[in-house]
């Protein structure tokens, strides 16, 4: 149990560093993701900035994720949801492009004049405040592979097993401080998990 998204940041970065694993930029999934980054970008003296995907929600159920694009139109698809339930190609391109635009509007609103981080080279840990199906952060494990990272490390407080497990085929390595074999919700393993809003998310990286 976290007590909030602070106290499980600063766990992240102990667990990076008992892996000696040294980032050189930290990226934060908005909004619950950048409390937690800006623990773990504090903890390990690296700069913090943000990585924005957008999920792809399955026709008559937004809740479902068939997929996600990143603000650069990177996407990762769940090919067998796709064909389990029958998506056609038109759908998926519709929704990836009102998707794509949406998280393109939302990385202005976060990064605003400041430039973007060069990664190329670069040891980049993508952070959040947990993951569920994992989507979100595949689209944006892609995008900064894509951005010239030498190394991708997804850093997370909590995942199921089988979600960190497949995020191992595209992240470099996946690290994550409890992995509960009964996993309903991010927000059940925190003893406070409020809702961010983008003000206060925003605020985290100023």
């Amino acid at each position: 149990m976290f007590r909030d998204r602070r106290d499980a940041g600063r766990q992240v970065a102990e667990l990076l560093e008992g892996h000696d694993i040294e980032p050189d930029v930290v990226l934060a999934v908005p909004r619950g993701g950048l409390p937690v980054g800006r623990a773990v970008a504090d903890a390990l003296g690296v700069p913090l900035d943000v990585v924005v995907a957008r999920k792809l929600p399955a026709p008559g159920n937004p809740e479902l994720a068939v997929g996600a694009v990143a603000a650069d139109g990177t996407v990762w698809l769940n090919d067998g949801y796709v064909a389990d339930l029958g998506v056609d190609e038109s759908y998926v391109e519709q929704a990836t492009e009102r998707e794509r635009e949406a998280a393109a509007r939302k990385l202005a609103r976060y990064r605003g004049d400041r430039p973007a981080p060069d990664l190329a080279g670069k040891v980049v840990a993508v952070v959040d405040d947990g993951l569920a199906t994992g989507a979100t952060v595949r689209a944006c494990v892609r995008q900064v592979r894509d951005a010239g990272a030498a190394r991708v490390v997804v850093a997370v407080p909590v995942g199921p097993p089988d979600t960190v497990e497949r995020l191992r085929e595209e992240a470099d390595e996946v690290v994550c401080v409890e992995t509960p074999p009964h996993f309903g919700a991010v927000g059940q393993f925190y003893e406070s998990f409020p809702q961010v809003s983008d003000e206060e998310a925003m605020g985290y990286l100023e």
